[in-house]
């Protein structure tokens, strides 16, 4: 472990995630999703009763079987479901507003939540440095679903830039829309522009925050998340005895 003597970023990380879900949520993560399947499976290990959606159409598959690697499009996430439920049934839910939480991630994102995932730098959008793999659910999702929250394994400021050049979607401004890191979790309020430092982790500070961070933060004194419970650990553990949470850092 990294920090501490029983936990390091990727529980921490996971478990923020565990915490954001609600009793009686409907709630769904993308494709390349190891860190949020983890945290999901540990949050029905722990008893929370919400809906699991994700992209391998299944609807609440049997969250007990442990992945064996780390793609979220595959047996593991459809095995025990009970019932199948596709794509585009999956946006026309959180579009009807019958969903409640959706984890999305991102390859940058600026102050406003704007968000990256199709192309990054170049002279234009026909021929940028890198070239994504497109809005997908991001797109469709982030402007409807009333609770978004970007999950990002990386807190640089090649991630967190000041002006994000080629928006693939921004998050809508009458919904709350969260974003979690190795290091913090920033949020923007429902009604506001910005995104605001809410909470940073046991093992950083506001001031490391600030120095991996491409825009300027002003929040100074910020409150610090709890570390992961014995129960929260436990119920990672059981679910991911091969430690695919980690494969991402």
């Amino acid at each position: 472990m990294e920090y501490g003597k029983d936990y390091g970023k990727p529980e921490m990380m996971a478990t923020a995630i565990i915490r954001e879900i609600k009793e009686g949520d409907v709630v769904f993560h993308g494709l390349a999703s190891p860190t949020p399947m983890v945290a999901m499976k540990a949050a029905k290990a722990l008893g929370k009763d919400f809906t699991y959606v994700t992209l391998s159409d299944g609807l609440d598959h049997d969250w007990s079987r442990p992945p064996y690697f780390a793609s979220t499009l595959s047996e593991n996430t459809y095995i025990g479901s009970v019932a199948t439920f596709g794509l585009d049934e999956i946006f026309d839910l959180f579009a009807s507003g019958k969903g409640d939480i959706a984890f999305l991630s991102c390859l940058q994102m600026d102050k406003t939540g704007r968000i990256a995932m199709s192309v990054l730098g170049g002279k234009d959008y026909d021929h940028p440095k890198l070239r994504g793999p497109g809005g997908a659910g991001s797109a469709t999702l982030t402007p409807v679903t009333k609770r978004t929250v970007i999950w990002k394994t990386a807190h640089d400021k090649r991630t967190f830039v000041e002006h994000v050049q080629f928006a693939t979607t921004s998050p809508a401004i009458d919904k709350p829309f969260t974003v979690i890191t190795p290091l913090c979790i920033f949020r923007k309020p429902a009604g506001e522009k910005y995104l605001k430092l809410d909470c940073i982790f046991p093992y950083t500070t506001v001031e490391e925050v600030k120095e991996n961070t491409g825009w300027e933060i002003e929040e100074k004194d910020v409150p610090v998340m709890a570390p992961p419970t014995e129960e929260e650990l436990a119920a990672i553990k059981k679910v991911d005895p091969n430690n695919i949470l980690a494969f991402e850092f």
